[in-house]
């Protein structure tokens, strides 16, 4: 690949408020499910890295959190990934809804990314939901804000012109040979891929108050004879919090495994022998040292490193 003077390879950053469906394209383009996706807020807490490698380049994407106004140590975490990613990548995609209206946290965006000299791609997702005149009321709305190298309309959920998303994204990256090989899909180890499927479950299955006081550990992943056996704890702020995850006789939590496993199952391809335990951890969200221990350490941020 790296003989091919045509070939293009370079990094490209999703931003955008939360729930606007940063995972959901990811999760599209490379063909594999990588991040986890659920209709509540700030899904993603980690920076996830991906590849999608075709014969004409190599695009690295970075699934960075929501920016959003954080109330907590971990929400300061998220945003920071999210905002120092902004220099570092050859592109920033953009992604909004189809809509006219332009609220504070669109603004916030606005603000970070007058401020940098990567292009910018705005890409209006969810066009399945709305009539293509509101689409292209929302591009003039935008375009008015900033000077975008492309806009974009897509639909993340049914694929919807995300051929021509990868081809503006490959004319904003430099020529060069390939940073991963081609059975490259992410740089996220295993256990933490297991960890986020779990805590994807959890967030679509229980009530809002509790997913964003819970994280995922995975205890141990020890294979046998054509069968994983899997330990992993879900920790919570609150006692409270404990009793529903594990509701009544034991069901919730159960709903919560069996929903898992299957796709458990399909990234390990083999059998899984899953174990779920519950544990309360205070504040979780607020100590340095759970936040470390839990996987959301701020590590180099350098995306070429």
């Amino acid at each position: 690949m790296s003989e091919n003077k045509a070939y293009r390879s370079g990094f490209a950053t999703l931003i955008g408020r939360p729930n606007v469906g940063k995972s959901t394209l990811m999760n599209h383009l490379i063909g594999q499910k990588i991040a986890i996706t659920s209709n509540k807020p700030q899904t993603t807490r980690n920076r996830i890295q991906t590849v999608l490698t075709l014969p004409e380049g190599q695009i690295v994407f970075l699934d960075t959190p929501g920016i959003h106004k954080a109330k907590n140590k971990l929400g300061d975490y998220m945003v920071g990934v999210a905002e120092r990613t902004l220099n570092e990548v050859d592109v920033i995609l953009w992604l909004v809804e189809p809509t006219t209206f332009i609220g504070a946290g669109e603004r916030h965006i606005i603000e970070r990314l007058k401020k940098t000299n990567t292009p910018v791609i705005l890409v209006v997702n969810k066009t399945d939901t709305v009539k293509r005149e509101e689409v292209v009321k929302a591009i003039d709305t935008y375009r008015k804000e900033l000077d975008f190298r492309e806009v974009v309309p897509v639909s993340a959920r049914r694929g919807d012109n995300t051929d021509t998303l990868v081809q503006c994204i490959f004319q904003c990256l430099p020529y060069g040979p390939a940073f991963y090989d081609e059975d490259t899909v992410t740089d996220q180890p295993t256990r933490q891929i297991v960890a986020e499927l779990i805590r994807e479950k959890a967030l679509r299955l229980l009530s809002d108050e509790i997913p964003h006081g819970i994280a995922v550990s995975v205890e141990s992943m020890k294979a046998r004879k054509g069968i994983y056996d899997i330990e992993a704890t879900i920790v919570c702020e609150r006692e409270s919090h404990k009793g529903i995850i594990i509701g009544r006789g034991g069901r919730m939590l159960k709903q919560i495994g069996s929903q898992s496993r299957p796709e458990i199952e399909d990234l390990l391809e083999c059998r899984v022998n899953l174990q779920l335990w519950v544990k309360v951890k205070k504040d979780w969200r607020d100590s340095d040292f759970l936040l470390k221990n839990f996987g959301y350490h701020p590590q180099d941020l350098d995306p070429h490193s």
